[in-house]
């Protein structure tokens, strides 16, 4: 801890900045070049835009910067952009995405994202969809802030928008191999260039297998194996002028890889009138997992089955441009399939506590068309129209056999869900002079959200009894929700010079409303909660001083945040009393605050320092929440008042880099690097202070050699180097003690060698 402690404090202090930020990864310089930070050419208002340009609080990553770092996943990138969190559910694949505090926790799969995840333009709805994107990428844009004019699924957080390499006519081909610590290996390769006149094409591939890091303590077997390989084919057709181009993307994966295991934090009393005996606390890799025979053998798998995806994803999308004259014209067709079966076990226990599967069928089809105006008047301007179609079939199903009894071995949610959403928008900036510009958008929206053949079942209790309608008549009856919304941004951009940009906003956002589509035992347990709803207000400054060596960006935001959708419950009065039932619900009034700050300093033309601070709070206005223990207690309705309580989000983010780039006489180059992430302390008011998480620093180093007159690379890796002992997520299940975390990684390194032809 104080040799860490001291290395860290010495980078800091070593960067001889006035604050810590980071914006976005710099080409370092040729030795004897003037030293210069990068124009980065964005999309993020469906334009080309140089990023310093645009008055949004924007950062933009490097496919570069995710492969050096082993980002594979849209997950990482929570410890490289300021004010971003990525937490995987119970350690499944629905991963919940928090930017500035606006998130949503939900294991199930059928809600949409407070943050807007899109590929090549294309908007994933379900955040299930989101795993399994990031190969042969050019950048990644994240924006923070509600989306609620250009983007084509509204949200409340933010967007991330995932860019791939494109067809060029240049021939082009390349790998990166990479094998490290628990035989992990990764490869990446890409071919590319001119089939015939006006059609290029491009082939990517990327897999990764091994890497098994966990230890069953009772077995000693190993989890954490990936397996996971995927594909992406575009073409592209031009005109002979260029004026008219058909891009063809075709993509896909697999992922047959292992679960997360978890870890108990605390000892486990155990259940005696079940006969689960006590266990203590996990402790360094150890995990543990098992089920009943009898869900065994209703989802086809052994009692000691170690948790596993067997996930198959593919699409294909069509985007058309045409230069109109007056306005650039743009289509993008798409349609996105996922075949998901997915078995967890959620309690880190080897009895059938609490164990999870999932059967999901998605379909998502989209369709967008927008016209841009493309002359250099001071007006200038972006409409168009939106359509999506969200289908899922799915079968959730779970095994509480050690908690609740045989009787509850198995019990299985079957439903459909439909959602269709429809959207125009317009977006317009007008230049007063040659400092001061207006931006003003509006988006109006509505989705139609169908929930249908829902039930709870219990086959080993009663085959036909419902519990979702408590009844023997069937599923129950189909739930709908709706939005019909106007949303929209109005700014202001003044440049104090040629490289300092300021600008004020206020935006609004929406997010859609759902069901919560789980075990449900009361029909008011799957009645809709409703959409919400935040007006955000931001001013920020984007600026590249001293001879355009230091960049320097910043950020202040105020969030009036209504009808919060939080994971809670309700309870519903029976004539024995009443039932507690677990529910999402709105939370009346939210309020969040706060600001990044993210810089790059070229200090040499070798030597590049980034750093970037993110700090937040996030509290509770007005919500009345149920007091679960003493509602059951009381057989009646007992509320707490976390009016004034925080939210639980970290307060504080931070990372930085330090890159060092460098030609030898002794024929090659080399690029040394380390980079560290900070996340501040996380807590889970609405279960209790035992459940929070403590900060903690993740500190990972690279070092590439490159021989001179050559396509080839060599380098060295380590990530988490210090050994970092941490929680990405804590929970429990059920009264009886069941504490569990899901861990993350410990150290590892490896090597990497790769090509460009």
């Amino acid at each position: 801890m104080q040799l860490r402690t001291l290395i860290l404090t010495s980078l800091l202090a070593g960067s001889a900045l006035p604050v810590l930020a980071f914006a976005q990864d710099a080409a370092p310089a040729a030795a004897g070049d003037t030293a210069g930070n990068e124009e980065v050419v964005v999309t993020a208002q469906r334009r080309s835009q140089k990023s310093q340009s645009v008055g949004i609080a924007l950062t933009p990553v490097t496919g570069e910067t995710l492969s050096e770092r082993g980002v594979t996943t849209i997950n990482g990138l929570e410890n490289i952009v300021p004010s971003l969190e990525a937490e995987n559910q119970f350690g499944s694949g629905q991963v919940s995405f928090t930017i500035r505090g606006i998130g949503f926790r939900d294991y199930a799969t059928n809600n949409t994202s407070t943050v807007g995840l899109y590929v090549d333009e294309v908007a994933y709805a379900l955040p299930i969809l989101s795993q399994g994107v990031l190969f042969d990428i050019d950048r990644v844009e994240v924006l923070r802030g509600p989306q609620g004019t250009l983007y084509g699924r509204n949200s409340t957080g933010g967007a991330i928008n995932v860019i791939t390499k494109k067809p060029t006519e240049e021939t082009e081909a390349g790998f990166t191999a990479e094998y490290g610590r628990f035989d992990a290996f990764r490869l990446e390769g890409y071919a590319g260039g001119k089939l015939a006149d006006n059609i290029t094409a491009r082939l990517s591939a990327s897999t990764e297998q091994g890497g098994a890091w966990q230890v069953n303590r009772e077995s000693g077997e190993e989890l954490g194996d990936a397996d996971k390989t995927a594909g992406r084919l575009q073409v592209n057709f031009a005109s002979p002028d260029d004026k008219i181009s058909l891009l063809l993307n075709v993509h896909g994966y697999t992922d047959q890889g292992d679960g997360i295991g978890k870890q108990l934090f605390t000892d486990f009393p155990g259940l005696p009138v079940f006969g689960v005996l006590p266990q203590p606390a996990h402790t360094g890799r150890q995990t543990s997992w098992g089920t009943s025979a009898a869900y065994a053998d209703y989802i086809g798998i052994e009692t000691d089955t170690k948790p596993f995806r067997d996930n198959t994803a593919w699409g294909f999308s069509a985007t058309f441009k045409a230069d109109l004259g007056f306005a650039d014209l743009t289509y993008i067709g798409a349609y996105e399939h996922l075949d998901r079966r997915e078995y967890n076990d959620y309690d880190g226990l080897s009895d059938g506590y609490a164990d999870v599967y999932f059967e999901s069928d998605v379909q998502e089809t989209s369709h967008e068309v927008r016209l841009a105006s493309n002359d250099d008047g001071p007006f200038s301007w972006v409409t168009g129209l939106y359509y999506a179609s969200e289908k899922l079939d799915e079968l959730y199903t779970s095994g509480f056999a050690a908690s609740n009894g045989p009787a509850f071995a198995v019990l299985y949610v079957p439903y459909k869900q439909e959602a269709e959403t429809f959207g125009v928008f317009a977006q317009g900036e007008y230049a007063v002079d040659d400092k001061l510009k207006v931006i003003a958008g509006l988006r109006w929206e509505q989705e139609d959200r169908d929930l249908f053949d829902l039930g709870t079942f219990a086959p080993y209790f009663d085959p036909t009894y419902n519990f979702a309608n408590g009844s023997t008549d069937g599923t129950l009856e189909s739930r709908s929700t709706s939005l019909d919304e106007v949303t929209g941004k109005i700014a202001l951009e003044y440049k104090v010079s040629d490289r300092v940009l300021t600008y004020v906003s206020a935006s609004r956002g929406i997010k859609s409303g759902g069901f919560t589509a789980y075990n449900s035992f009361n029909p008011a347990a799957v009645d809709p909660f409703g959409p919400e709803k935040l007006w955000a207000y931001e001013a920020g400054v984007k600026s590249d001083l001293i001879h355009n060596t230091l960049r320097l960006n910043a950020s202040v935001f105020y969030y009036d945040y209504e009808d919060q959708q939080i994971q809670s419950a309700i309870c519903v009065t029976l004539t024995s009393g009443c039932t507690v039932v677990g529910k999402i619900v709105n939370a009346p009034k939210s309020e969040v605050y706060g600001g990044e700050i993210e810089a790059i300093w070229r200090a040499t033309p070798e030597l590049t320092i980034s750093q970037s601070l993110g700090w937040k709070r996030a509290t509770f206005q007005e919500f009345q929440d149920l007091n679960v223990p003493a509602s059951q207690a009381a057989g009646a309705p007992v509320y707490v008042d976390r009016s004034g309580q925080d939210v639980g989000v970290p307060k504080l983010s931070y990372s930085g880099v330090i890159s060092y780039e460098n030609s030898t006489t002794a024929g090659f180059s080399y690029v040394a690097s380390i980079d560290y992430s900070y996340r501040g302390a996380r807590s889970f008011p609405l279960l209790g202070p035992i459940y929070s998480i403590d900060s903690y620093w993740l500190v990972n180093a690279n070092l590439i050699f490159r021989p001179d007159d050559s396509p080839w690379e060599f380098g060295l890796w380590g990530r988490n180097i210090f050994d970092e002992k941490y929680d990405e997520t804590r929970n429990t299940f059920g009264a009886g003690g069941d504490n569990f975390a899901v861990p993350g990684a410990p150290a590892t390194y490896g090597v990497r060698v790769g090509v460009r032809l």
